[in-house]
């Protein structure tokens, strides 16, 4: 996986998401309600709600909108019902995508995606289509600016907290896992006193797709035209970003 760090993709996009604060609160906010939904309004007992909280307050989520999606969601406030849908097809250039949204009008969010797609050259297939060509993983970052975190230790605390992998890319720490593992492991490393810089469970392609540059450009607009749309909750492809 190294050379392909999910974590520097982020950080190239942060710029853009942060113009769109009020979508990301949103999305965030469905996020918790869903979780808070199957699980319990409970973040130590409900794990989901646990990474969801934790994901909305990393990008500094207000706590009364955090309490107001749970209490929707527990019956306490009167609140819109949000389903799930994952929509899977191939990008410009063969590029796999994958694109998970909550949404309460689920014809309004088709038409969106498909749009999206066909715009840029795209098209949507079968469920299953492009899945199989993801791994499901617990993702955690770590970063190490100041140099005071020793690899070797770090190292050793993620795998006896049941870490599958440990990359150092460029002085961050990322940090695999087993979905089944990846509370115990993030549990672990807070109560080791590291601060966790991002935590997910996330879909990560097994290979990579490098298409000409003219497609490169289409690939990045349909990402563009994707997170535009409040219910779309992630994005995830195959796509090898030119330098």
């Amino acid at each position: 996986m190294a050379g392909h760090s999910k974590w520097k993709n982020i950080q190239r996009r942060k710029n853009a998401q942060d113009a769109k604060k009020g979508k990301i609160f949103m999305r965030h906010a469905k996020e918790i309600y869903t979780a808070a939904k199957e699980g319990g309004g409970d973040p130590d007992t409900n794990p989901a709600l646990r990474v969801a909280v934790d994901k909305a307050k990393g990008d500094n989520m207000p706590n009364d909108n955090i309490d107001r999606a749970i209490k929707k969601a527990t019956g306490t406030l009167d609140g819109a019902s949000y389903e799930e849908i994952t929509y899977e097809g191939y990008g410009p250039g063969g590029v796999a995508v994958i694109v998970q949204v909550l949404t309460d009008n689920k014809n309004r969010t088709a038409a969106e995606v498909r749009h999206a797609f066909k715009k840029n050259g795209g098209n949507l297939g079968e469920n299953g289509s492009v899945s199989f060509m993801f791994d499901r993983k617990g993702y955690i970052v770590i970063t190490n600016e100041d140099g005071s975190i020793d690899e070797d230790e770090i190292s050793l605390e993620a795998i006896e907290a049941g870490a599958d992998d440990i990359i150092t890319e460029d002085g961050d720490y990322e940090i695999y896992t087993a979905p089944e593992n990846f509370t115990d492991v993030c549990d672990h490393l807070r109560g080791s006193e590291y601060e966790l810089e991002e935590s997910e469970i996330a879909l990560f392609p097994q290979t990579y797709s490098s298409p000409s540059e003219d497609d490169e450009k289409k690939m990045l607009n349909l990402i563009d035209m994707l997170e535009d749309s409040e219910d779309v909750q992630d994005i995830y492809h195959n796509l090898e970003e030119s330098e």
